[in-house]
């Protein structure tokens, strides 16, 4: 099972994956961890990441990006109508509400912007299947803390298209809070409960704020608050400035040129990030700015300061809600955690300690945190992996109620309209709650956010129960609901039931009355006669003593009777819901279709394009090659004609077979090498040729000289069998036959011409003898081992044990041929 974490960003994407040896952020195909959210259409497929964005200025209105603000909504959305103005492309209202307009692979179509989600997130499954080397399925999403249910749906109507089974939608602050969990390790202190942070996440589009309490491997979020000023914001004004500043100086309309506009914002956003290392005054300089005039500019950070400065107190604001709704004192705050790319920004880093009273702290990676936080979580959920125990509570940011009508001929409250607030502001997700109804038909509720949220209508989605009928009564019946807000931080109802009372009959036993004194009497002598004859059968057995003196419980004859018995039953309802943001079963089906039909042209035109710069990588390689290395081995006629055919093949390509099949190339390809490789090979064979002619005739040489030492009477192989040898002798006269013949025939061959041997001819021979030969002349000689000492007696050991008490004694016992020194046992001298 894959263990990965994905950062969707509405700038850039970032992906983490677990494996044993911890948390990694994996580079993608550029070797770049970060991957741009950008898309771009070609004429017959799409390019994601990187490539999309490095080739934007060539295909200004087919290269999308920013779509991540616009899942969910509608054309005619505020917050959408100001997105698309910032956009250098068309988006339009399409029967799918908002769309992009594209002619693709020579059609048009109208792609939505959780299409173009689904396509990017396409390329980042790929990425990280290349560096897993396994298929990826399971994931787990980052997504911004103030996404509403509409935007969330919508998310995961994108992942599905794509193949992604989301195992959980992250909030950004909660991922990176749990990543700072896990790395701390043992949070608590010995003499504190536990420790509360607070992480500023400054992101593109916007700052995030939250606060989390750690506590004994537990993650409690307490509070959060956003503000859409970010990064984006800060280029913008970047961007104002000089537009103003050319405008008077240059005479120059910014605004009305798409390119010269992305051009400085693409600036804007590099001086930004010179200006928060450096406090002097930085320039601008953008050549073939707008017609064709080349710009200048400058500007310091006290400048920049400035003109953000209103940005800079909506985040300060965001800093003290969040103070303020997790009920935070200034001292119980541990720390300030920063992450996010404008995080960098010094201002920013002022104001957390002129807030919180306290510097900043960078622990966990500005850009990579919400990654390695959404991977854990992954890893956290992934029945195969093994991670510490860590459980994470989330929260959900804005109140929500629900709203029913009041029913036509309903008797009671039960038939009142009504509403109620279900989840408050911070409530702790997931989470279920139970609602009783008293109903006796079909029913509708709503939910219904209760404060302003940041999306056109509060609206969430109607619920229909079903199936509610009058009690036998006639009465309403109570129907139970149960409403959730599920780990993705989505509303719903996940089910609904009533209880049902049924009579039914059922047989019960029941006891009998009979006359007593007459069976007690018959029982009393039955009883007599069998204890009589248990004691005379089995006399040793002792008789067991009971408290009724013997008496055996009564039996009481019973008989089945129906009585009449109330039963609850339980029948779950049906339900039905027409929710925001997200797509019927239908149409998510169709999206789905589109988006494997697109990946699979992808594939096949990137095989395409493979093929045919396999023929071009081919042309330019050997055609170089024939005027210097190769060209000796060619006729001049052959390999003029040869250069010719070179030449119609490039033309060809950039001509009639630009847009060729995959099949063509290859067939190309194949005519090609008929020629080029044939004379590649008599390059090879006349490099490597003779040095497998010169291995082949040492390894003769050896083996003859071998036989000659043998045939010598050469004591170093004088135990070899002599049949062997001569084996050996054979084997050489027919392979230097072979040789000499074959080495007659290169001396005749011309560089031009194809050789009658190949070099790995002379190498396969040489091993094949080689290997016969060295096991019959390296064969060993036998060991000759010595023979054992004689066994020597007992006395005599003793002796010898003792040789200075008895001397003379030793000296008298040795034979007459042996001598000794000084009384001394000579080194010759054996003692029997």
């Amino acid at each position: 099972m894959s263990v990965v974490g994905l950062d969707f960003g509405n700038d850039t994407c970032y992906i983490s994956v677990a494996r044993q040896g911890g948390i990694e952020t994996i580079a993608n195909d550029y070797s770049l961890r970060a991957t741009p959210s950008y898309v771009a259409f070609g004429e017959k497929s799409r390019t994601m990441g990187v490539a999309a964005k490095s080739g934007q200025m060539t295909q200004v209105k087919r290269t999308f990006f920013g779509f991540k603000k616009l899942l969910g909504r509608k054309f005619d959305d505020p917050a959408a109508e100001s997105e698309m103005s910032r956009v250098p492309f068309e988006v339009r209202k399409g029967e799918r509400g908002l769309v992009y307009p594209i002619n693709y692979a020579g059609k048009n179509v109208q792609l939505s912007a959780e299409q173009l989600t689904a396509a990017l997130f396409t390329k980042l499954k790929e990425t990280a299947e290349i560096a897993l080397t396994t298929k990826v399925n399971d994931v787990v999403v980052s997504v911004p803390s103030y996404f509403t249910d509409a935007e969330r749906r919508a998310l995961l109507d994108s992942a599905k298209m794509s193949g992604l089974n989301v195992l959980k939608l992250m909030n950004d602050t909660t991922a990176t809070a749990l990543a700072y969990g896990i790395y701390k390790q043992d949070l608590p202190e010995s003499d504190k409960p536990s420790r509360n942070v607070v992480f500023v996440d400054c992101g593109h589009t916007g700052t995030q704020v939250a606060a989390a309490s750690f506590n004994k491997g537990k993650l409690s979020m307490l509070a959060s608050s956003n503000t859409n000023s970010g990064g984006r914001v800060f280029d913008d004004e970047i961007c104002k400035y000089f537009i103003k500043d050319f405008g008077e100086r240059y005479k120059l309309n910014v605004p009305e040129n798409k390119k010269a506009t992305l051009k400085l914002l693409t600036e804007a956003e590099k001086l930004k990030k010179l200006m928060s290392a450096n406090t002097n005054k930085i320039p601008l300089n953008i050549e073939c700015f707008m017609e064709d005039k080349d710009v200048k500019g400058s500007m310091d950070r006290a400048m920049f300061e400035e003109l953000i400065a209103p940005y800079l107190s909506d985040i300060e604001r965001a800093m003290r809600e969040c103070l303020e709704n997790s009920k935070l004192k200034l001292e119980d705050v541990h720390s300030v955690e920063i992450v996010g790319g404008s995080s960098r920004i010094p201002s920013i880093k002022s104001m957390i300690e002129k807030v919180f009273g306290k510097v900043p702290s960078t622990t966990l990676n500005a850009d990579e945190a919400v990654s390695r936080g959404c991977a854990l979580q992954c890893a956290i959920l992934s029945p195969t992996f093994k991670v510490r125990e860590f459980s994470v509570t989330d929260i959900q940011p804005y109140p929500i109620k629900l709203v029913w009508e009041g029913q036509a001929g309903a008797e009671g409250a039960g038939g009142a309209p009504g509403e109620m607030e279900v989840f408050p502001r911070f409530h702790q997700v997931p989470f279920s709650k139970m609602l009783t109804f008293y109903k006796s038909d079909t029913f509708q509720v709503r939910g219904e956010y209760t404060a302003e949220v940041p999306y056109p209508d509060r609206h969430i989605g109607l619920f229909e129960i079903g199936d509610v009928r009058p009690a036998p009564e006639g009465g309403n019946q109570k129907v139970k609901v149960k409403v959730r807000v599920n780990p993705n931080g989505i509303f719903g109802i996940s089910s609904a039931s009533l209880v049902e009372k049924h009579e039914v009959e059922e047989e019960v036993p029941e006891e009998m009355e009979t006359d007593t004194k007459e069976e007690e009497g018959k029982k009393g002598e039955e009883e007599n006669k069998e204890a009589k004859q248990t004691e005379e059968s089995k006399p040793e057995e002792d008789k067991m003593e009971t408290g009724d003196n013997g008496k055996k419980d009564e039996k009481k004859e019973v008989k089945m009777v129906k009585k009449k018995k109330i039963v609850n039953k339980t029948i779950d309802l049906p339900i039905s819901q027409r929710v925001q943001g997200q797509l019927s079963q239908e149409k998510l089906q169709t999206a789905v279709q589109e988006e494997m039909s697109m990946a699979n042209q992808d594939k096949n035109e990137a095989d395409r394009l493979t093929a045919k710069n396999s023929v071009e990588e081919y042309i330019y390689d050997i055609r170089g090659k024939l005027c210097e290395e190769l060209e000796e081995f060619m006729v001049e006629e052959e390999r003029n004609k040869f250069q010719m055919e070179l030449e119609d093949a490039e033309n060809w390509l950039y001509e009639d077979g630009e847009y060729a099949e995959k099949a063509e190339y290859n067939t190309k390809l194949t005519q090609l090498k008929t020629k080029g490789e044939a004379c590649k090979k008599r390059k090879y064979e006349s490099d490597e040729r003779p040095g497998a002619m010169n291995q082949f005739g040492q390894c003769m040489q050896l083996a003859q000289k071998a036989v000659d030492s043998f045939k010598a009477g050469d004591e170093k192989f004088n135990h070899l069998d002599g049949v062997e040898v001569e084996k050996v002798q054979k084997a050489i006269d027919e392979k230097q036959d072979w040789f000499n013949r074959m080495c007659a025939d290169i001396q005749k061959l011309q560089k031009t011409q194809d050789p009658p041997v190949l070099s790995s001819q002379f190498i396969q021979e040489k091993e094949s003898f080689w290997h016969m030969a060295s096991n019959i002349l390296n064969k060993p000689k036998p060991k000759v081992e010595p023979p054992p000492p004689p066994p020597a007696e007992e006395k005599a050991e003793e002796k010898m044990e003792t040789p200075s008490d008895n001397t003379a004694a030793s000296a008298e016992a040795a034979p007459a041929d042996s001598t000794t020194l000084n009384g001394a046992k000579s080194a010759e001298m054996d003692v029997d």
